[in-house]
């Protein structure tokens, strides 16, 4: 597999949030950022710092490591690994003893109606395909919340078998997008209340007085062409 056909894990998270949104960042090269997206950067600027890794008399904690996995072609860097002493745990280069491991995802925002997003459980997913061929073990991966500062254990062991099946499909489906160069359409029910692209991809447009999306607009102009 060639460098130029590895497809980064953050990509991967884009992809599932919103296909439309992706292509528009990686295909049309636009971006556009709100107060969300701002706050997400800067809560992962300062996880990022490889300086802030320490060790507390528990448990060591590295910050910002690259990660990757030849047989799926994925890369990306974890916002930090925790590292626990066992016994039976993973021998981890440069660091004594033997540990168990824990992905830890920073995310500004708990969802209102579930403890995460689906899109965020396959990010760490990804990333814990990664952890567990370099370090030859069996990570686990939780998602840290800034709003409610509560730490989030997600499935990951639980539902491997689906969850790998997804992450296999979701990265040919990036990678062929990728290489034909294709901006997928937006979905139908995607959720943009939130989206740093809505005012991109859903321009509001009056008609009567009545504002409506630019999206309702094209709904109705083929429910109109079909009733011709």
């Amino acid at each position: 597999m060639t460098d130029d056909s590895f497809v980064s894990i953050r990509n991967l998270q884009h992809y599932l949030y919103c296909p439309h949104r992706w292509g528009l960042i990686n295909i049309d090269c636009s971006w556009a950022e709100n107060y969300f997206v701002t706050k997400a950067d800067l809560m992962h600027q300062r996880v990022h710092d490889p300086d802030h890794s320490y060790v507390s008399s528990k448990k060591r904690v590295l910050t910002a490591v690259p990660v990757y996995n030849d047989a799926l072609g994925i890369y990306g860097i974890t916002d930090c690994i925790e590292l626990v002493r066992d016994a039976q745990g993973a021998a981890v280069e440069g660091y004594p003893g033997k540990y168990n491991l824990t992905i830890v995802e920073y995310k500004p925002r708990q969802p209102a109606k579930s403890d995460f997003n689906h899109e965020d459980a396959i990010q760490v997913f990804a990333q814990k395909i990664c952890v567990d061929s370099i370090f030859k073990c069996k990570s686990r991966g939780v998602i840290y919340y800034g709003d409610t500062r509560r730490r989030i254990e997600l499935p990951l062991n639980e539902n491997y078998e689906s969850y790998f099946s997804e992450l296999r499909d979701l990265v040919s489906q990036v990678r062929d997008d990728t290489i034909k160069g294709i901006i997928p359409p937006i979905r139908k029910g995607q959720k943009c209340g939130g989206c740093s692209f809505k005012d991109m991809c859903l321009p509001q447009l009056s008609k009567g007085g009545k504002k409506q999306t630019f999206l309702d607009y094209l709904n109705q102009a083929e429910q109109a062409e079909d009733t011709k």
